[in-house]
């Protein structure tokens, strides 16, 4: 990376946090500024506007999670733990108190009427979610772990859904335990097709 790019990088970093916990239209660039200690002009040397900050801070987010899923999920041994430990990766999305929740959710919900290049990344982000579930199913079907009568994408489009709408009310209630209550309802689903 050259010099410009770490800068844009730096920039990212520090505002996708603020921009995640406060929303696209609820950080300004004073926000930005502050996390960065950069001058107005540093930061929109390197950026457009505060959409393009927008935009690249929710990659940044969506990849860090999805690398650290990846990380979690290859150090278990079979599908159903996989699965497991995926449902249980959502719980800390929000059981933390330093947790801003799911930068899908945060960021789908503001832009679905206002951003259409953020709503069609966070688009992408949500099939990849499902398609990580069904192909841990698809996978578990093949090595004989799983029901062959079980269906992989109807099970990952209603993990996905639940989860989101779980992250969305433990954050407004201040809890986990209705989050809780659907990972224990979704664990004994794939109790149910493990073999």
């Amino acid at each position: 990376m050259n010099k410009a790019e770490k800068t844009r990088q730096y920039i990212i970093e520090r505002a996708a946090p603020i921009i995640n916990r406060k929303g696209m239209a609820g950080t300004s660039i004073t926000d930005i500024m502050d996390a960065t200690r950069l001058a107005k002009g540093g930061i929109y040397g390197n950026f457009e506007s505060k959409d393009e900050i927008c935009a690249e801070a929710f990659n940044f987010l969506v990849e860090k999670l999805s690398s650290s899923i990846d990380t979690k999920l290859a150090a278990k041994k079979t599908y159903r733990e996989k699965l497991f430990e995926l449902l249980d990766l959502h719980v800390g999305l929000v059981g933390k108190e330093t947790s801003a929740g799911c930068p899908m959710l945060n960021f789908g919900s503001e832009a679905d009427d206002t951003d259409p290049l953020v709503k069609q990344q966070v688009n992408k982000s949500i099939i990849a979610c499902q398609n990580r579930i069904s192909k841990l199913i698809r996978s578990g079907i093949e090595a004989g772990e799983f029901d062959k009568k079980w269906d992989p994408t109807l099970f990952s489009v209603k993990a996905f859904a639940v989860m989101e709408g779980a992250i969305f009310i433990s954050k407004i209630q201040n809890n986990t335990r209705q989050m809780r209550m659907i990972i224990h309802e979704l664990k004994n689903e794939i109790e149910e097709h493990t073999k």
